[in-house]
């Protein structure tokens, strides 16, 4: 008599205030009881870059420093968010610019004008639009609304505080002012949450083959509430941003969902800039 034993495993802004320094961070993997049955998530490390396999070739995600992010997709520069206290001097020019929020760390007018190049195509939500007068906002996205460009699609998911603001009755970022977004390329997602606490619609977002959280107070989460939120939508690989010394082990070891890798890469070279 055959017997067949089948096992599967299923992966699953700041104002102007200073913050906490940073702690120490250390690379990690997902818990070794269930690394052996995780299937390969195609997310791999390579000069720095986050890459992602996909049908239509490898999708390169760059950590810059705090939430600014370069990504390479088809022949596209992606720029997330550039922000002037990162090393932006030379650097690729962008075609296309995401920019997810209104505070300081997130729209900056110097940044953008050493990625911006004649045709860049911007991706903001209204509040940002109306914050942007010197350049023509190409695709202004509501929650929930998504735009093609060429092979790459952008979704926006909102990003807001539940609780945390800075007076009792006020929050941070409020539900519909800005956007966080999933990029689909290929056959792949990724998601960058943008400043937010753990709400419904992240626990929404299944199916993630990389996840970007952040987690720095009081703007946005605890490493605790962060790694609660990632054990209910369970990304393949999830990696912290806009983390500004928080206590990278302790959200690493708070991931516990099967199947879901944690990366912790550097986003602050050279240290806060507060």
């Amino acid at each position: 008599m055959l017997q067949l034993l089948a096992l599967m495993v299923v992966s699953g802004c700041t104002n102007e205030a200073k913050l906490p320094e940073p702690s120490a961070v250390v690379a990690g993997s997902a818990p070794e009881v269930v690394s052996a049955l995780v299937p390969a998530s195609g997310v791999t490390l390579e000069g720095g870059a986050l890459v992602l396999n996909t049908a239509k070739g490898p999708m390169k995600v760059f950590p810059v420093y705090h939430s600014t992010t370069r990504i390479e997709a088809g022949g596209l520069v992606i720029w997330l968010d550039p922000w002037s206290k990162a090393a932006l001097d030379g650097a690729a020019k962008a075609d296309v610019v995401l920019i997810t929020d209104t505070h300081f760390d997130h729209l900056d007018k110097d940044a953008l004008a050493k990625v911006v190049k004649e045709g860049t195509v911007f991706v903001a939500p209204q509040t940002v639009k109306d914050g942007l007068p010197e350049y023509v906002v190409n695709h202004v996205l509501a929650n929930g609304a998504e735009v093609a460009i060429g092979d790459l699609t952008v979704k926006a998911v909102p990003m807001y505080n539940l609780v945390r603001g800075p007076a009792e009755g006020g929050v941070y970022h409020e539900k519909g002012r800005g956007n966080g977004y999933v990029l689909m390329y290929g056959g792949k997602s990724v998601y960058f949450a943008g400043d937010t606490e753990c709400t419904d619609e992240m626990k929404a977002q299944v199916g993630m083959d990389l996840a970007f959280l952040p987690m720095n107070l009081p703007y946005t989460m605890t490493t605790d509430e962060a790694a609660a939120c990632v054990n209910v939508f369970r990304p393949a690989v999830v990696v912290p941003y806009h983390y500004a010394g928080s206590d990278l082990a302790s959200f690493k070891a708070g991931v516990t969902a099967p199947g879901v890798r944690v990366e912790i890469v550097e986003y602050y070279p050279g240290g806060l800039p507060w």
